[in-house]
Formats: C-alpha cells, sequence, structure tokens
C-alpha cells in the first residue's frame, strides 16, 4: 500500500508538469511529417512579442520588422539533431535574416551540449510558454516545427517536421521577395 501510494504521488506530479522546460522526452510528443504551410499575405497574422532568456546570451528580444526563422526544437528530438546543421548553414548564408530556436520539453544541461555540438550561432529562448503566444496565427504543432515571419511580423511559413533544404529554400526566398 505504502509503494502504491508513492507511485500515484509520482504519477500525478509528473503528469501535471506544464509550462517551461521539462523534462519530458521523446515518448511523448507529436513529430512532424515535413508538411510545409505557406500563408498568403492577406491572411497573415500578427507573430507575438519574442523576449526573453536564451541558452547563450543572457536576455534577449527578437525584432519582428525583419525576415526572422523560429526553430522549436529539442536535444532529444532525431528531426531536431538532423535539421539543426541545415539551419546553421542557413543562418550563415542569409545574414539579412534572423534565426532563433525555441527550446521545448527539455532540460538546460542537455539542450547546452546539443547547441555546443552542432555549433548554432543563433539565439534559443529557454521558455517554452513563447508558444502560447503563437495561437492567434498558425501555432507550432510538433516537434521540431520552423516558422518564418515576414518583415512585417506576420507568419507567413510553417514547417512542421524536419526542413529539408529544397523546401526550406524555396519558402524563405518566396517570403524574402515579400511574396
Amino acid at each position: 500500500m505504502k509503494y502504491t501510494s508513492v507511485f500515484l504521488s509520482l504519477l500525478l506530479l509528473t503528469g501535471c508538469a506544464g509550462g517551461g522546460i521539462s523534462a519530458q522526452n521523446e515518448n511523448s510528443f507529436v513529430a512532424g511529417s515535413g508538411n510545409a504551410t505557406y500563408v498568403k499575405k492577406s491572411e497573415r497574422k500578427d507573430a507575438p512579442k519574442i523576449s526573453g532568456t536564451t541558452l547563450n546570451s543572457g536576455d534577449k528580444t527578437l525584432n519582428l520588422n525583419q525576415v526572422t526563422v523560429i526553430n522549436v526544437w529539442a536535444s532529444w528530438c532525431a528531426p531536431c539533431r538532423a535539421e539543426a546543421p541545415v539551419l546553421q548553414d542557413f543562418s550563415i548564408k542569409y545574414p539579412q535574416v534572423q534565426f532563433a530556436g525555441i527550446l521545448t520539453r527539455d532540460n538546460l544541461s542537455s539542450a547546452k551540449a546539443f547547441y555546443e555540438n552542432f555549433q548554432l550561432t543563433y539565439p534559443t529562448f529557454t521558455d517554452d510558454s513563447l508558444l502560447l503566444g503563437f495561437s492567434g496565427s498558425i501555432i507550432p504543432n510538433a516537434i521540431p516545427t520552423t516558422l518564418i515571419i515576414d518583415k512585417n511580423g506576420k507568419v507567413a511559413v510553417r514547417i512542421s517536421g524536419e526542413v529539408t533544404v529544397a523546401t526550406f529554400q524555396k519558402l524563405l526566398d518566396k517570403v524574402l521577395a515579400n511574396e
């Protein structure tokens, strides 16, 4: 009976975890299929303000008056590991585009190791409650999700799942061309 009470208490405590970074893993997430959604200019909604603590540079606020790529990731996510070098390369190839990550459902030590291992140079925000701000537009619906925000601060693209070079470049170029 004593062990049953302890087990039930632990189950309730872990089941109620929410907001911020949690220690959940790949056994309880939705994987994306790589589907891309492009939103016509006339139908785009405002992106939320992205501000807070980052893995590498303390507090930061993104300036959403330029094209911005936001990648939602976790260190335990295999597609996140696969796409990290691609996104890092694009962040160098497109210096006029602001890149940022939002860490979700992860712990800081694993995330920092991931960040250093893939030599990421763009900031990653550590508060996954930032994702709630997208509820008025198109929300990140999988791990990973990559969003492209146009120069007017509106969400233009969502890629649910691992980005591919060809699709990502095509969509980024389309947003940069202000289509």
